[in-house]
Parts: C-alpha cells; structure tokens; sequence
C-alpha cells in the first residue's frame, strides 16, 4: 500500500463507535459534529473550508472510484480510514451505503451574521418537523438563489442525517441559521429591511396577485410551517401577509418542499425582474 492510501480501520476502532453514535442527537450536539454520507456531500464538505471535514470513512472500491475526492478531503485536513462494508454499514444511516462517510463539524451561521449581510431572500422553517423537508427545502433555497436559511427552535435538527441527506450538499452552500425562536426571526428580519410572507394554504392572499400588484421585488423572508398543520395562528399573525399558492387544477394541496419551491422561485424571478431588490423601508 503506497503512503497516499488511506488507513486501513479495525470494525473495535473506537474512532469507529465514536462516528456510528453521530447518529444521535444528543452525541452529535455534545461533540458539534454530523455525518456526512456519499460522494456529493463529502465532495462539498471538502470544499466548504479546510478542518470543516474530520474524518472519512471509505470503502476499498469508493477509494478507487472517489479518488479525487479522497484526494480532496486530505487537502482539507481530514484523516482518510480505509474501512470494509460491514464498518460503512454500521457507521451509515442508509440501508444502501455509497462507500464514503465523512465527519463534519457543525457549520450554523450565528442569525445576527445573517442579518448583518442584509439578505434579500430567506427560507425560515418554522415547526418544521420532517428531517427529509428540512433538508428538501434548504436544497430548494439553495437552488433559488436564496441567501440564508433559519430553523426556528420549534423545527428538526439541521444536522439530522436525513436532513443532510435531502438538502444534497447545500448545506455546505448557505449561512443557516438554527434555533432560532420564530418571534426573534420575523422581528429581526423586519428590523433588516426584510418583508414576512407566512406561506398557507389558507392564506388571505394569492400568489399570482402578489406578483401581479408588482408587490414581491423587494427583500422577502417566506415563513414555512409543519407539514401535516402549516402555521399557527400566532405564527401567521407576526407576517406580513399569509400568501397562498394558487391550486388551478384538482389537487387537495401542495407538499411542503413543493410549495416551498413555487414561493421562492416566485420571489427570486420578482426581484431579478425589478433590476435588483430596494428594502421595503425605503421610500
């Protein structure tokens, strides 16, 4: 074995049973660390900064396959272990491993950062439950052209695996935010210039007669809530409007990450179509 292979690791390493405890909650908030599963997600957390990256985990056929991103990941700093399958299987939250786990540290971005770089489009997930919407709807911000994200203290953990897993690595692209209380959210949005649409099936307003009046130009944070009850009341009586999105065919409803996708590309081409955002405190 040449010295640029990885490691070979015992299945007793106490590195080992250390990674396969990520899996929890409690472990992962004590030590600041998650787990990162599969070729994109590794390949993102190489790239997001050295030391950002821990540790990775790699079969003898995804050391092969993943070469570069091997390559990549002790460019980063992380210490590299060539594990069998049955060392992936245990460590991996799936029940189909791709070969590559990695350990990640924690990488929230404090919410007055967020704030302090004035955002223009923000995803907040308020009581958002599901770790699989979580993840979906950070991916749909990320691809929207949004600038930060914010889960509320009453939402799922970020660093959940399925959370991870679902957002496909655009965690490692957008400031994130977490628990944060939905109060101190809206407040410090607003106070930033930053106008609060609660996104309800019920809502008062309309999706289409928002863009039309020209009214979604400016700096919008969308407020999503639980999957199975949206939005209390309490939460929709803090925005600024309660928008729907408009169901023209004969569907009950919308998902959760779909609506959440029609709101912030609706936003995201009003602001491009108004040759930039102008907060909406400005006269």
């Amino acid at each position: 074995m040449s010295p640029a292979s990885p490691e070979p690791i015992s299945p007793r390493s106490p590195r080992v049973a250390a990674a396969r405890r990520l899996a929890r909650r409690n472990f992962r908030g004590k030590e600041r660390l998650f787990l990162a599963e599969g070729p994109q997600a590794v390949r993102e957390a190489a790239g997001y900064g050295r030391d950002t990256l821990v540790e990775l985990f790699a079969t003898v056929e995804a050391a092969e396959r993943y070469a570069e991103i091997i390559e990549e990941a002790r460019d980063a700093g992380a210490r590299v272990h060539l594990a069998d399958e049955q060392v992936i299987a245990e460590i991996s939250t799936t029940v189909t491993p791709q070969g590559l786990v990695g350990i990640c540290r924690f990488l929230d971005t404090p919410f007055e950062e967020i704030l302090a770089a004035r955002p223009k489009l923000v995803a907040v997930l308020a009581h958002v439950r599901d770790p699989g919407n979580a993840g979906t709807v950070l991916r749909c911000a990320d691809a929207a052209g949004a600038e930060a994200v914010v889960l509320t203290d009453a939402s799922v953990d970020l660093y959940n695996p399925k959370a991870v897993r679902a957002s496909v690595g655009s965690l490692f692209h957008l400031p994130v935010a977490v628990g944060v209380p939905v109060e101190q959210a809206v407040a410090g949005l607003r106070d930033a210039g930053v106008r609060i649409l609660a996104a309800d099936g019920a809502g008062e307003d309309d999706l289409d007669d928002e863009l039309d009046k020209g009214a979604m130009g400016g700096p919008t944070a969308w407020v999503f809530g639980n999957e199975a009850w949206g939005l209390p009341e309490e939460t929709r009586a803090l925005a600024d409007a309660v928008v729907r999105v408009p169901i023209h065919g004969k569907a009950e409803s919308l998902n959760l990450a779909t609506a959440a996708a029609v709101c912030l590309y609706a936003s995201a081409r009003a602001q491009r179509a108004s040759g930039g955002c102008r907060s909406v405190t400005e006269s």
